[in-house]
């Protein structure tokens, strides 16, 4: 478990975030690569909340080969190809999370290596070593 930092001296989270989060000593880091909304047979969904769930599918399997799940998430970096993608891409991610809450950056970006993926999410997880 993490500790979930959000200073009453600063603007509250625009979501359910946390600014920032301490990870106790100890605990082992998993690293996931950008992860796209691609299943294991290449199957891309058109739409962003069938590309976001796929997303994190992937990343709930990576850190199941480490023993961890989506609830170890401590940050979060995703990435859409528009405003329009935005409360599709927050709509799954909220029904996900519970506190405390991930630290988590959203950007708008002008594409990925393929026109068809709509949204990219990366994640860093910790949890008993």
């Amino acid at each position: 478990m993490f500790t979930p930092l959000t200073p009453t001296t600063i603007h509250p989270p625009f979501a359910p975030y946390s600014h920032g989060v301490v990870v106790p000593e100890g605990q082992k880091l998993v690293f996931c690569s950008g992860q796209l909304g691609i299943d294991a047979v290449g199957t891309i969904p058109s739409d962003c909340t069938g590309q976001t769930r796929l997303c994190f599918d992937n990343i709930a399997a990576i850190l199941a080969e480490a023993g961890l799940k989506l609830a170890d998430i401590v940050r979060i970096n995703a990435y859409v190809t528009g405003r329009e993608h935005l409360a599709d891409y927050m709509a799954v991610r909220n029904a996900l999370f519970a506190e405390p809450y991930p630290a988590s950056t959203l950007m708008i970006v002008s594409g990925f290596a393929r026109p068809d993926f709509v949204v990219e999410i990366e994640a860093i997880a910790a949890g008993p070593a």
